[in-house]
């Protein structure tokens, strides 16, 4: 009997795996964690920190989410507590503050000390006459000081792809929603855009799938994937953006 041919890699797939050799950051892989989100602090408390919140106008990632939020593709409504990871760049950050009531609140979350005071000065001409919302706090997505069940929503935009493994940051932001609570989070996705972005801001990037799968081992219920527009959607532009939720507990 024959053996069967092992299956014929098609030119695109093909393509795709030469590029991603030759461009994808594997920097993550080569230390220990904690020197690597070291370096990344360290990165973002420098000049490429500043950068990061032009770059997000230029993409258009921050008028975009502003355009989500503001159609009601992800409705902030029905929240009273939100806490956004990785607020330094200020691009749901500053969405959160317009598209929310007063009396909602809102922590803003990040490792680097440097963005977050970024993020502060960004946010005084978008606060409401004598508003003192958000509350800053500089601290690692995998160890955020928050008790279990403290928030309605979390939204985290790009900042997953900064962890070697994605499993522990997951599990926090699992453990802090509360039961029936909304994860609106972004990522870097491992497209020919995706790899060229993880290089430029010396991150990794994700299959959809298997951060889907990793969401699930955490408990998070992939809910509903979302794009930011249907030209997005087609050329597979501006990552993975989905809507996950944590179940709600049995009575």
């Amino acid at each position: 009997m024959t053996p069967l041919e092992p299956p014929r890699i098609t030119r695109p797939a093909l393509h795709k795996r030469a590029f991603r050799r030759l461009v994808e950051f594997r920097g993550f892989q080569r230390v220990p964690v904690q020197q690597y989100r070291s370096r990344v602090r360290r990165l973002y408390d420098g000049p490429a920190g500043a950068m990061l919140m032009l770059a997000s106008l230029v993409s258009l990632h921050q008028p975009l989410i502003g355009r989500m939020l503001r159609k009601q593709n992800f409705d902030l409504g029905r929240f009273q507590s939100i806490l956004d990871v990785g607020s330094g760049a200020g691009q749901i950050l500053g969405h959160l503050l317009k598209h929310t009531h007063p009396e909602v609140q809102i922590v803003a979350c990040d490792l680097s000390p440097q963005m977050l005071r970024r993020a502060r000065q960004s946010m005084k001409s978008r606060q409401s006459h004598g508003e003192t919302r958000p509350w800053y706090i500089a601290a690692d997505m995998t160890h955020l000081p928050f008790a279990d069940n403290s928030f309605d929503c979390v939204t985290c935009g790009y900042v997953l792809e900064y962890l070697p493994e994605p499993l522990p940051g997951l599990a926090e932001l699992h453990r802090v929603l509360k039961p029936g609570g909304s994860l609106l989070l972004a990522a870097t996705e491992d497209t020919y855009t995706g790899f060229l972005n993880g290089r430029m801001w010396r991150c990794r990037t994700f299959n959809r799938d298997e951060l889907r799968h990793a969401c699930a081992q955490t408990g998070l219920l992939w809910n509903r994937q979302l794009w930011f527009s249907r030209v997005h959607r087609f050329l597979k532009l501006g990552g993975i953006l989905v809507e996950l939720r944590k179940e709600e507990t049995a009575e």
